[in-house]
């Protein structure tokens, strides 16, 4: 095992890589084999039944199948537990597919009823309101969620920072609020680069790995990471619905947790100065980041978590057709859905991401979401405020509103 590291850039770097240097490799291969040579056939049996069951490979044993088992998955899912400081990681398809793994085992163990916060990413949103999964679910904010739960409820589920405006929510005080029930956690926004949740009281972290762990938008993945009994029920739940994340996307994954905290401090260092210099822009009512003055009034950001990420809302002024103006308008950000990546995106959540959520729940038709990547920040500033003259057909005064010292 790879000795203990106490600094998160070192883990990144490091973590999954054992054995390489054995076999003569620098970085790990890509195994693409759908099958595997099988031992003999009662070892091989042996083997199935351990893996269709949440077992982990035995050395020497045969993988038998890689719907089973996969050693690049493997890979990526030891080096993720060590950077969120979890027991094991579970990693699937997509994000979606990770949390319907955990509703599926949620709703087998006899427990369909989900205590859920908004706001919250449109597709967990909309899998829970569905109840597609067999589970029902109730909506509360963090207040509620004590009297919220019932003998049924096997699950809390919230997203802190929260899509798509950010806002934080206490997960120490949500985790002793539900007591036995578990706790899962997106920590999509804020990557176990500014936030690890199983430090706070959660139970289980889920991550749309498509976003920040992969960050070069050229590879799906959902996670997520905790104790060791609910990674083997999980893996079992991964074994026979067919959810696993193919090898290759495993390995760009695994390549992309390599340079995640280079990554994520510096997108939030362009983030937090955007974020500052757009304060005061006549064509927004609000700026929508959890670092500027006033929007971390219980001081989460110095507590569970140590940055405010690189994702801004913005809320244009003139209502909804500025906000279509502004997304039209942008011409080096990108717009298109996902985030995390390193080129910038926008999107308008109400229309596309969050369109599912029931109404009183959607975001404002006047908001839209940022995800600052790895340009220069004067290069998107002159982006933004030129898609702002179109929104709101004013001239802003390119001068900081806030000194960039001013924002966490």
């Amino acid at each position: 095992m790879m000795p203990t590291m106490p600094h998160l850039e070192t883990i990144a770097v490091h973590a999954g890589m054992d054995g390489l240097t054995e076999a003569g490799m620098h970085v790990p291969g890509i195994d693409l084999s759908t099958t595997n040579p099988l031992t003999g056939v009662e070892s091989g049996g042996d083997s199935y039944e351990n893996l269709a069951t949440g077992g982990t490979l035995v050395p020497g044993e045969s993988a038998v199948y890689q719907r089973l088992w996969q050693p690049g998955v493997a890979r990526f899912e030891t080096a993720l537990s060590a950077l969120e400081r979890a027991e094991g990681t579970v990693a699937f398809a997509t994000g979606m597919a990770a949390l319907a793994a955990v509703l599926i085992a949620t709703v087998a163990a006899g427990k369909p009823h989900v205590v859920a916060l908004r706001p919250i990413y449109g597709g967990t949103d909309h899998v829970l309101a569905t109840g597609l999964l067999g589970t029902s679910v109730t909506w509360v904010d963090a207040a509620g969620v004590g009297a919220a739960i019932r003998a049924d409820t096997g699950l809390v589920i919230l997203e802190t920072p929260a899509n798509p405006t950010l806002e934080l929510t206490d997960i120490r005080a949500v985790a002793d609020a539900a007591g036995d029930v578990p706790l899962l956690v997106d920590n999509t926004f804020a990557t176990p680069v500014l936030q690890r949740p199983l430090e706070s009281g959660a139970t289980l972290v889920l991550h749309s790995a498509t976003k920040f762990l992969g960050g070069h938008g050229d590879a799906m993945g959902g996670t997520v990471s905790g104790p060791a009994d609910w990674v083997v029920r999980l893996r079992q739940v991964r074994a026979l619905t067919g959810g696993i994340l193919h090898p290759f996307g495993a390995y760009l994954l695994h390549r992309g947790l390599r340079t995640l905290p280079v990554r994520v401090l510096a997108q939030q260092a362009t983030a937090a100065e955007i974020a500052g210099r757009l304060v005061g822009h006549p064509a927004l009512a609000r700026v929508y980041y959890p670092g500027l003055p006033g929007q971390d009034p219980q001081g989460l950001l110095n507590r569970q978590s140590t940055g405010a990420g690189s994702i801004i809302a913005l809320d244009l002024a003139d209502g909804f057709d500025a906000a279509v103006r502004f997304t039209e308008a942008c011409r080096l950000i990108t717009h298109a859905v996902s985030l995390g990546g390193v080129d910038s995106l926008v999107q308008h959540p109400a229309s596309l991401t969050h369109r599912p959520v029931e109404a009183g729940a959607r975001p404002a038709a006047a908001v839209v979401r940022l995800s600052i990547g790895l340009e220069h920040v004067d290069d998107l500033m002159a982006d933004i405020l030129a898609a702002l003259d179109v929104a709101g057909d004013v001239a802003f005064d390119r001068a900081v509103r806030i000194p960039h010292e001013a924002v966490v």
